[in-house]
């Protein structure tokens, strides 16, 4: 599963890949019972298209939110934890970040459902070309409010705290805040909301200047950047808000697919 690590600076970790034929990366599809089709289409996506990869790369926001791994007994989380065991199974090897929504993500949902979680960022040796994985919330640095709340809700102190509180009432206060989100959003420019062009150089410098490939935007787009000279390349990956989508990587380079209804019917 490429689970050997070898240190690099800045504290990434290196995944190295066997010689085999390509992975798939998506982010934001935020599954919930709400969206039962979105999570009909990622069961078909799974079963049909990621169980021909090497790898599978969730890069945040699998769920719309996580109250917490005792959540899983939920149809819905353990229906999803399913899939992913089961693709896991068939050979593929399934990795997760956090994203925004789902940050309380652990280790109870990771053993359920056979994956890996891994660190933001994560630097992967991905055929031959290094590339950094983000969700890409850090990079939006012009949205100082939202990085603030960030800060505080990964503190592992506040973590403790807010899952010691009943279940309910834990669903009932991200609600809240998922409805105060919705309204702030409302009240911020695109500016705010996308990544700054600086982050995004900082972040390439810092890892030696890879390939980048993140989420958490919902502006799916290829991007070059010039950085001390050097050439980057930078996928934005597409939300599963209207339709699926993936990132397939082999040694030849990066695709993006649109999943469309007529390939997989419900």
């Amino acid at each position: 599963m490429g689970n050997e690590q070898r240190a690099t600076p800045h504290h990434s970790s290196l995944i190295p890949h066997p010689p085999m034929t390509h992975s798939l990366f998506v982010a934001d599809l935020h599954l919930s019972p709400e969206r039962p089709q979105t999570t009909r289409v990622f069961e078909d996506f799974a079963r049909r298209t990621a169980s021909r990869a090497e790898a599978l790369y969730i890069l945040g926001d699998l769920f719309e939110f996580w109250p917490g791994d005792d959540d899983l007994a939920d149809p819905h989380h353990a229906a999803v934890a399913n899939t992913l065991a089961e693709l896991s199974r068939s050979g593929t090897a399934v990795f997760i970040m956090h994203g925004n929504r789902d940050f309380l993500m652990a280790e109870g949902f990771a053993r359920a459902a056979h994956a890996r979680l891994i660190p933001d960022p994560t630097l992967i040796d991905l055929y031959g070309t290094p590339s950094l994985l983000m969700h890409g919330d850090t990079l939006c640095t012009g949205d100082t409010a939202y990085l603030a709340f960030r800060a505080k809700v990964r503190q592992p102190a506040w973590q403790m705290k807010f899952l010691a509180r009943p279940l309910a009432e834990r669903k009932a206060e991200i609600e809240a805040l998922r409805q105060r989100s919705a309204t702030d959003k409302q009240l911020k420019s695109i500016v705010e909301m996308d990544v700054h062009p600086d982050a995004v150089a900082a972040a390439l410098r810092e890892h030696g200047y890879p390939r980048l490939i993140h989420g958490h935007t919902h502006r799916p787009a290829r991007h070059l950047h010039r950085v001390d000279g050097r050439d980057c390349e930078r996928w934005v990956l597409d939300s599963w808000y209207d339709h699926g989508s993936y990132l397939r990587c082999d040694a030849a380079g990066c695709e993006p697919i649109q999943i469309r209804d007529l390939e997989y019917p419900s």
